[in-house]
């Protein structure tokens, strides 16, 4: 409650709060489930050719090969941009809530 010549002051937990319902990705329906799903092509870029295993980005995918596959050399030509097969849009941020009401 304010007092007079006083302003009244947000708690840290009101904002952490606010923050977290801007920034979370919930809600939308069945296009929001579709979208924390990352679209058609999920939320990594590419896919192992021997084994579908996904990886975000080249260095992840050489490391999972290494580690993984370290008998048979690493194409990066042959691992699979998935975002490229899908139209390269993964999610259109439905389930964000504050994307929808600007």
């Amino acid at each position: 409650m304010g007092r007079k010549g006083k302003t009244t002051n947000h708690t840290a937990k009101e904002l952490a709060a606010k923050a977290k319902e801007s920034l979370t990705n919930k809600g939308g329906g069945k296009a929001g489930i579709a979208d924390r799903k990352g679209g058609a092509a999920g939320h990594a870029k590419f896919k192992c050719p021997i084994c579908a295993q996904q990886a975000p980005d080249l260095k992840s995918m050489q490391a999972h090969h290494d580690s993984k596959h370290s008998k048979v050399p690493f194409d990066a030509e042959a691992c699979k941009n998935m975002h490229a097969e899908s139209g390269g849009v993964t999610t259109s941020g439905v389930g964000v809530r504050g994307s929808i009401k600007k």
